[in-house]
């Protein structure tokens, strides 16, 4: 039997977040190439091929890959589990019993502010460690941080 895709999508903005994050990272080590290589004014053309290439994988990350990943990317809690889905290269398929729920956290980033993002980390009594539910509405991320943290505290099990 094969485990179905959770119901829950991140949120639209998450394609935002990830052209940004993609730009910024990318984007400033094709800038940091150029100016090395005029400054130095080395015009090697393996240097050239480099930034090449450094330019394509973030045309690829920024402008590919966030439509992919917003597909893919989905969690879903129900009264026994916390499922989540995530990835674009390779999917990763989480499921955690909610009885073995221990912490709930809020990651919100500067530009996730920006985009009313907030990321759910859910720790739980696991070898695995801990799960990430990301870039959701920062409303429902808060929605869901209380409901976690409300099953949790009412569960009967030591979540150990």
């Amino acid at each position: 039997m094969e485990l179905r895709e959770p119901a829950n999508f991140a949120a639209p903005a998450a394609k935002a977040y990830w052209r940004w994050s993609a730009a910024a990272w990318w984007g400033g080590l094709a800038i940091a190439q150029v100016v090395t290589m005029v400054i130095w004014q080395d015009i090697a053309w393996w240097r050239w091929v480099l930034a090449a290439l450094t330019v394509v994988i973030l045309i690829i990350d920024a402008v590919i890959s966030p439509p992919i990943r917003y597909r893919v990317h989905r969690w879903e809690v129900t009264p026994t589990a916390v499922y989540t889905q995530s990835g674009w290269l390779s999917i990763e398929r989480r499921v955690a019993p909610i009885s073995r729920v221990q912490t709930v956290d809020t990651t919100r980033g500067a530009i996730m502010r920006m985009l009313g993002l907030s990321t759910v980390t859910v720790t739980t009594a696991s070898a695995a460690g801990e799960m990430t539910i990301e870039l959701l509405d920062s409303r429902v991320a808060a929605d869901l941080v209380e409901h976690l943290t409300a099953v949790a505290e009412s569960s009967e099990d030591d979540a150990t």
